[in-house]
């Protein structure tokens, strides 16, 4: 059931870097521009909360020095005999340093807290506006563009690389923030401190290095495999689940339980290298700090012993070291979150980027005509080297039924297109009312047309409001009216909630052949001029068919409607019959002109009613 490797929908498991890091990098900084205000006051926060927390272990260092020259003054006082009845130790200094820290780390935790609180405000405004501009370019992007992108892709764009640019923003920005005013802040209290033993401090760096740089690459390596691995497994249980029938209809149960228990191996085998890898680094990080520490504690007990140092200034060293190679951690594994960033926001500036629909231009006169469309020496092709219609001319005229046949893939859909403008013409026109289509904004023209298809599209919702949206202005009774003329209404006042019956993701709470008529009622109340019709009853029973042709027909009365047929006992009535063969039309006429012809549309009736098959669905 499953070829070889990934399979479309998965990850690619590549660990994807920007095309364009720093164009891309500065284009997003751009996008922030409205709340740069905001953000330069969460930058300043986070600043002054770092710079708070890294004084008090110095300010607390007096404390213990304090402390220490307290209980050394009265050892000597002991040594030379005096009583002592208590050490002279000044607690009210040390009152006012430990009153002194507890406001900094106060003031350093509400400072945190407020930078928290904007940066997620700031972030999710950045990410609304982004997914905002994202979805009005949908709108205006060419139907091209989504024949040439998958849904999964365009879902990936609008969701996960949305979320990610807003998971970045919101953690990651204060935190590259914060770790570098931190390492920078940490630096130069050391320094204040002791430069001998800050120089002993910074030999570790050049291993926190190493070791970043040796474990980080091949624990990324992995954590890409893991997550190719989880790609292909999603895929497994959500093709497997969806399809559970038909996979138990050909016996091929046992067989998806041995491909999802290989694929779930590898998986359990990458992130167990992938966690064992990463969970390397806070070992080896934690050797390298403590070799510094250790180093410092011993030179700074040597300077304490020699009288060059204060205790309390080798206890806030001590603590500095801590801090030191934590920085060092962070940014490291900010680099590869910010790296995933970028290649998000590439993904959304490339849509943002895509070339729009123009407003097509036309040199073509109106004209009098008793036509409804007229198709005036028209020439297309999907592409320049590949043209399908070649000074093709036909007049519907009002309330005719053209119908398109041909076999699948003939280019039926494409009449469908150009009638929509999904695509515009290479030349000649087509005319709505004497009145060149690319006169109209796509939106007034599409006015003009209703649409109902062979693959019925139905929303999750009540079935009141899937009629509704054939016309959003329409009353309850314009509904009501719909769907009885639809034969909608005599099965919905059967169901236990009426037309406040919820339809699923699929609507495959209903039946096909209701799915369908629901489509019909929405195109009724919709009440248009000209109608689009896919022909839609080879998959339901001999009853509800005859219902869905009684409501075509009604729907059909008196609008001029172009017809898909894949049966063609359906169009005999038809006005016109356009007969399409590998995406160029090969005759027109009406039934009894294309027969006498005894061309290709004789031999396609004579096929299709010989085999006694619908060869054309």
């Amino acid at each position: 059931m499953h070829g070889p490797g990934p399979r479309p929908g998965g990850a690619n498991g590549k660990s994807k870097k920007a095309k364009n890091f720093w164009e891309t990098t500065f284009r997003l900084i751009n996008y922030m521009n409205p709340w740069k205000w905001a953000l330069i006051l969460v930058i300043i926060f986070a600043i002054a909360s770092v710079i708070f927390q890294t004084i008090t272990p110095k300010i607390l260092g007096q404390a213990t020095t304090e402390i220490y020259n307290g209980l050394l003054q009265g050892y000597q006082q002991i040594k030379a005999g005096k009583h002592v009845t208590s050490f002279p130790i000044d607690f009210d200094a040390i009152k006012k340093i430990l009153l002194t820290v507890g406001i900094f780390y106060l003031l350093a935790a509400v400072l945190g807290l407020a930078q928290q609180l904007i940066m997620a405000n700031v972030s999710q405004k950045i990410v609304y506006k982004l997914r905002k501009d994202l979805k009005e370019k949908m709108q205006r992007l060419p139907i091209s563009y989504y024949d040439t992108h998958s849904n999964g892709d365009i879902m990936s764009r609008a969701v996960n690389d949305m979320d990610n640019i807003g998971g970045t923003l919101q953690q990651s920005l204060t935190q590259l923030v914060t770790s570098t005013v931190t390492f920078i802040a940490v630096l130069i209290m050391m320094l204040s401190i002791s430069w001998k033993l800050t120089l002993i401090a910074c030999i570790t760096v050049p291993l926190s290095v190493v070791v970043v740089s040796l474990v980080a690459p091949r624990s990324q390596k992995h954590f890409a495999t893991q997550q190719q691995s989880l790609g292909q497994l999603n895929n497994y249980v959500e093709e497997d689940y969806s399809g559970h029938t038909v996979v138990k209809t050909f016996n091929k149960s046992e067989q998806m339980i041995a491909e999802f228990e290989a694929e779930n191996e590898r998986y359990y085998q990458a992130s167990w290298r992938a966690q064992f890898i990463s969970g390397l680094i806070m070992p080896c990080m934690n050797l390298v700090k403590n070799i510094g520490y250790v180093l410092v504690a011993v030179v700074g007990g040597l300077q304490v012993a020699n009288g060059t140092m204060t205790l309390g200034n080798v206890q806030a060293f001590l603590q500095y070291v801590n801090q030191f190679t934590q920085p060092i951690t962070q940014l490291s594994n900010l680099a590869n979150t910010i790296q995933s960033t970028i290649v998000s926001a590439e993904r959304i500036f490339e849509v943002l980027d895509e070339p729009e629909l123009e407003p097509a231009k036309t040199t073509k006169p109106d004209v009098e005509t008793a036509a409804k469309i007229e198709f005036d020496h028209v020439k297309f092709g999907y592409t320049k080297d590949k043209i399908l219609m070649n000074d093709f001319s036909f007049k519907a005229l009002p309330g005719q039924k053209i119908a398109i046949v041909g076999p699948t893939g003939a280019g039926k859909t494409t009449m469908i297109n150009l009638l929509e403008r999904f695509y515009d013409i290479n030349d000649g026109a087509i005319r709505l009312d004497g009145k060149d289509t690319r006169k109209f904004t796509r939106y007034d023209l599409r006015g003009h047309f209703a649409m109902v298809l062979q693959d019925t599209w139905l929303f999750t919702g009540s079935i009141y409001d899937n009629i509704k949206y054939g016309r959003e202005d329409a009353t309850k009774e314009d509904v009501i009216r719909a769907a009885k003329a639809a034969h909608v209404d005599a099965f919905v006042r059967q169901l236990p909630h009426g037309y406040d019956t919820i339809l699923n993701e699929d609507a495959s709470n209903i039946s096909q052949g209701q799915r369908q008529l629901i489509t019909i009622a929405r195109a009724f109340l919709a009440d248009p001029e000209i109608l689009i019709l896919d022909e839609a009853t080879s998959s339901v029973d001999t009853r509800t068919e005859v219902l869905i042709q009684q409501a075509m027909e009604r729907l059909l009365c008196d609008r001029t409607s172009f017809v898909v047929a894949h049966r063609l006992s359906t169009i005999k009535d038809a006005d016109n019959i356009i007969v399409m063969n590998h995406g160029s039309i090969v005759e027109t006429g009406d039934h009894r002109e294309l027969m006498k012809k005894g061309g290709f549309y004789a031999d396609l009736y004579n096929s299709q009613f010989a085999d006694e098959i619908p060869a054309l669905s």
